[in-house]
């Protein structure tokens, strides 16, 4: 377990920015656990205002270390993160017909669904509704399979291919889609919020009446293989 100890004065605290340069802190490893202890230096008396505007302070830092630290060791956002080895279960790809029983809108799930390399061309009827909340699908083959009101939230699909996909009424939800082929793939009446498409192949996409948020939309609208009936359906300006 690795410990941070931060001390704080007994006075109170400020916080100074001195330069627009980012820290950049090392990322802990994900099977380590990370244990925050705020300690205080003593230094003499003060007054119960000061007491109190401290506590406030204190406890303003330690929530922001909290939040950092869960970043820092969570397999889903931490930058750079690492893939764990590709699941030896003879089924795995089956799994994707059951789907995430416990996986919800947070990706919280019993065991990761590892579809990584599997192949679902075509398919008409065994992924339609499924939930497949943070899983693992890069690399894998979608094209012409039926994915409406599929739940992919939090799901990593870096690679991927989803030509002509029907994603209608779907909810993808902070899915990665980085590298991913989408061409021709159909996203009527479906969920984009916070999903990434970074260097993705969306050329004759359809987003009619896509639920997208303004800053998700202008993300997307940078995407240059958007055809112009696509970028008019999305808004793009």
């Amino acid at each position: 377990m690795a410990t941070l100890s931060f001390p704080l004065p007994r006075n109170g605290f400020c916080l100074r920015i001195s330069s627009p340069r980012r820290h950049v802190f090392p990322i802990p490893e994900l099977h380590s656990s990370i244990r925050i202890t705020c300690s205080v230096a003593r230094d003499g008396s003060e007054s119960k205002g000061g007491l109190f505007q401290f506590k406030e302070l204190k406890s303003v830092a330690c929530g922001i270390l909290a939040v950092w630290a869960v970043t820092a060791a969570s397999p889903v956002i931490a930058a750079g993160q690492r893939l764990p080895p590709l699941s030896t279960d003879a089924n795995r790809c089956e799994k994707a017909f059951v789907g995430n029983t416990i996986g919800q809108a947070n990706g919280v799930y019993d065991k990761a669904i590892d579809l990584r390399f599997c192949d679902y061309t075509n398919d008409a009827s065994n992924l339609k509704g499924k939930s497949l909340a943070a899983a693992l699908m890069s690399d894998a083959k979608f094209d012409g399979a039926d994915m409406s009101e599929v739940v992919m939230s939090k799901a990593y699909a870096v690679g991927a291919s989803f030509k002509g996909v029907n994603f209608s009424n779907a909810v993808l939800d902070r899915v990665n889609f980085g590298k991913a082929n989408l061409q021709g793939a159909v996203f009527k009446n479906a969920v984009l919020s916070g999903s990434t498409f970074d260097e993705a192949q969306l050329g004759d996409a359809v987003f009619e009446d896509t639920i997208i948020g303004y800053i998700d939309l202008q993300k997307i609208c940078r995407n240059t293989t958007i055809n112009a009936e696509g970028r008019a359906e999305l808004g793009c300006r």
